[in-house]
């Protein structure tokens, strides 16, 4: 059977707070920090373990403006040009200005960065920046030290957490406002089974949606499960066509499947070469930047290539940098490497693209506020306009700290006063929701490599959108014809069913926009139109789950709701 009939399981046990934030990432963790510190009953739930997100697997670094003769400006206009004229100005103003005391604050919270002798924040370049502006912590661990830091940050402050637990459903009041989230804890601990986090402030921070596609650098948690829930409580998306496909993610087969890893963008930044299988390089020319050129342009490059040799993937050439360098500045890529048989200190790493970062998810204002009264998004599930059309390297935990701050103020500010919930948001309450079978999620993922990967087309976005549809009313079907009683889904159903409707949404986006621009590539339609396409796209899905696309008048990102 492809679906199972059920609702939202009714909570067997409840606790209240003033604010529940859902993930552990930079942006998850905090904003609960901050929320605490303000006064604030936080709650912090987190579908795996507290360090098991996204940010714990970022190599690179984050971007701010930190060294002599960097400025706010330079930053923004390097921003500026990697998002192809979809980022809102003025929210890439406020990252650019806020970020670096955000970074100070977060070395406050006890993050521990790498260091130049004179003891200054040692800072390299990435893809797209035209300075040394990327802090960096134990080489390529910097994302792993954030997170520890973050975790411990928590841990001390005592905040309540729920690990292990599934949000399924967002709870609204009698006014349509958030009133808190269902959850299936999953194990044993201080809560189990299905319960309720009952809040009057939301925090959707639950990451990316790499596992839509077949091989991805995300960990297997991030599975789209914020976008879905905001779709499914009448929340507005934006921009889920633009998904940044990492340029070098180390090659382990064409049948490789899951997370794949990630051979950072700084191994470039110090100097590492892209090449064919001759040792020719073919960055040079094709931008200023060569292999620094944005992530769009430097994927495209290699999936040229790729195409052009007839081969399944290209090589990155480091081995000038010596085994010292390696061993010192890339220890965790350099162990990877080694795990597959590849030593990068005696020959070229071969690499591929893989899905890596949503530059767009939920819409939101400059505060974080979605289109539902009381629910905030932040970090990789949000859209706030900082991303245009494509990420610009080391921005993502830079957003993720400067606009969880940003919503730990509005909550704060305005602190809504809790009330009893109403019934579930998603679709009618009682309306039985299709879940699908896990085992479908392999299917989804082939789905949405071939049809909306790195090279898209009219023709195989239709293709993609019809086999995903195909899905869609078979699983509704089999809830017609389901005994209620045949059943009892685990959360592996509900992360399938969230992929499906996430993939749906992003299918629906990339064939309304026919140009390319940033990282939506498509072969039919190569040139990028600013005259009909600099406009969001902005996408609901209808009562009856259908995805419904409307283009905004213009690139700039309005006010999801007027100041209160």
């Amino acid at each position: 059977m492809t679906g199972i009939r059920l609702t939202a399981p009714a909570p067997g046990w409840a606790i209240d707070a003033d604010v529940v934030v859902v993930g552990s990432g930079v942006a998850g963790l905090t904003t609960a920090l901050r929320c605490a510190a303000a006064g604030l009953d936080t709650v912090v739930v987190t579908k795996a373990r507290l360090d098991d997100g996204s940010t714990r697997w970022a190599q690179g670094g984050i971007a701010a403006a930190l060294g002599e003769g960097d400025t706010p400006e330079q930053h923004l206009d390097d921003t500026l040009v990697a998002g192809a004229g979809l980022c809102d100005e003025g929210a890439v103003r406020t990252l650019v200005t806020e970020g670096p005391d955000a970074v100070r604050r977060l070395i406050t919270t006890g993050a521990t960065f790498d260091t130049t002798d004179s003891g200054d924040i040692a800072l390299t370049r990435e893809g797209g920046h035209h300075r040394r502006r990327i802090a960096h912590a134990g080489g390529d661990a910097t994302g792993a030290e954030i997170s520890r830091a973050l975790v411990e940050a928590v841990r001390e402050a005592a905040l309540h957490t729920i690990e292990n637990a599934l949000v399924l459903d967002l709870l609204t009041d009698a006014e349509g406002r958030t009133a808190g989230v269902s959850l299936h804890v999953m194990g044993e601990g201080q809560h189990d089974g299905v319960g309720a986090v009952r809040a009057p402030s939301v925090v959707l921070a639950t990451g990316g949606m790499g596992q839509v596609f077949s091989a991805t650098t995300n960990p297997s948690v991030s599975t789209g499960d914020g976008v879905a829930l905001a779709l499914r409580a009448g929340a507005e998306v934006s921009d889920l066509e633009f998904v940044q496909f990492h340029p070098t993610v180390l090659f382990l087969g064409a049948d490789s499947e899951g997370q794949q890893p990630l051979v950072s963008e700084a191994v470039r930044g110090e100097g590492a070469h892209l090449v064919d299988a001759t040792g020719t390089r073919f960055m040079l020319g094709q931008h200023e930047l060569a292999e620094l050129a944005p992530r769009d342009i430097v994927a495209k490059a290699i999936t040229r290539q790729m195409h052009e040799h007839g081969t399944e993937h290209m090589y990155l050439d480091a081995r000038h940098f010596g085994a010292q360098m390696w061993e010192q500045r890339f220890p965790t890529i350099l162990a990877a490497c080694r795990a597959h048989s590849i030593d990068p200190v005696t020959e070229p790493i071969p690499v591929a693209p893989a899905a890596h970062y949503a530059s767009g998810g939920i819409r939101t204002d400059l505060r974080g506020r979605t289109t539902v009264p009381g629910l905030y998004a932040c970090g990789e599930v949000a859209c706030t306009g900082v991303h245009g059309a494509n990420r610009l390297a080391s921005n993502s935990l830079l957003e993720g700290l400067v606009f969880a701050e940003r919503i730990a103020a509005d909550i704060a500010g305005t602190r809504p006063p809790r009330t009893e919930p109403a019934e579930a948001a998603s679709e009618g309450g009682d309306a039985p929701v299709p879940l699908l079978a896990p085992e479908t999620r392999t299917a989804i993922q082939r789905i949405m490599t071939r049809g909306a990967g790195v090279l898209r087309s009219a023709a195989s976005l239709a293709a993609a959108a019809e086999e995903l549809e195909a899905l869609h009313r078979s699983a509704a079907a089999d809830v017609d014809a389901a005994d209620p009683k045949d059943a009892v889904p685990g959360v592996d159903a509900w992360e399938v069913t969230n992929l499906l409707l996430v993939s749906r949404v992003l299918v629906a986006a990339a064939r309304e926009r026919e140009e390319t621009r940033g990282c939506h590539w498509r072969e039919d339609r190569p040139d990028r139109d600013d005259a009909h396409w600099r406009r969001h796209l902005v996408v609901r899905i209808a009562p009856d789950r259908t995805p419904v696309v409307h283009r905004t008048e213009t690139a700039a990102f309005p006010p999801v709701r007027a100041a209160d």
